[in-house]
C-alpha cells in the first residue's frame, strides 16, 4: 500500500500545478475466463482507486484482490487461496500513460485513446497496449477499457484437473467514473 501511495505522490509531484487531476474510489474492474458449457469463471471489484491526470495522461490504479467477488462463494475463496493468493499478494496496480489525452479534447462523445502501461501482479510485470475510451458528462470523467491477459504472465498456474473450465486466457473490463481531485 505504501508503494502505491508513494506512486500517486510521485504522479502529483511530476505533473504541472495547473494539471487537473480526478480520482476514483468506486472504480469497477472486471474480469471474465468461462467456457462454454462449464460454470461461469467471473469476478467484480468495484472499490478499485484510480487517478488520472487529464492534461499528462497519466494515470495509476489500485485494485485489492480480496474486492474481487464471484457468484459462488467457493469459487472465490480457491481463486484468493490457489490461484491469485491474495494473503502473499494482496493487490494488483496499473501505471500507465493515455496519449494524446487532453482536457479540450473531452466531449460527452465516447473518443478512443491509445494507453501503454504496466500491471502489477503476483510479483510479475505485463506490459498492456490497448485503446481506453474516454467522455466527459456534468464534469464527470468516463474511462472504459478492455484487454486480455494471460495467467501464466503473472505466474499462475492453472491445474490440469480443471484447466478445461477455465479460459487460456482472462478479459478484463475496466469502467472509472472519475470526479474532480480538489
Amino acid at each position: 500500500m505504501k508503494k502505491f501511495y508513494f506512486l500517486i505522490g510521485l504522479l502529483f509531484l511530476t505533473s504541472n500545478s495547473i494539471a487537473q487531476k480526478y480520482f476514483t474510489r468506486t472504480g469497477t474492474i472486471t474480469f471474465e475466463a468461462s467456457v462454454p458449457s462449464f460454470e461461469e469463471v467471473k469476478a467484480k471489484n468495484n472499490t478499485t482507486t484510480a487517478i488520472l491526470n487529464i492534461e499528462t495522461g497519466e494515470i495509476a490504479a489500485l485494485a485489492l484482490i480480496k474486492g474481487f467477488r464471484f457468484k459462488i462463494a467457493l469459487m472465490e475463496e480457491h481463486f484468493n487461496e490457489s490461484f491469485a493468493e491474495s494473503n502473499i499478494y494482496p493487490k494488483a496496480t496499473f501505471k500507465g500513460k493515455i496519449e494524446n489525452l487532453t482536457f479540450k479534447n473531452l466531449t460527452e462523445t465516447k473518443k478512443s485513446y491509445p494507453i501503454k502501461g504496466t500491471v502489477a501482479f503476483h510479483d510479475n510485470l505485463v506490459d498492456i497496449n490497448t485503446l481506453v475510451f474516454i467522455s466527459i458528462n456534468n464534469g464527470e470523467v468516463l474511462l472504459t477499457s478492455e484487454f486480455i491477459v494471460n495467467p501464466e504472465d503473472f505466474g499462475i498456474k492453472i491445474p490440469k484437473i480443471i484447466r478445461k473450465k477455465v479460459a487460456e486466457t482472462v478479459t478484463v473490463t475496466i469502467n472509472f467514473k472519475f470526479m474532480p481531485k480538489k
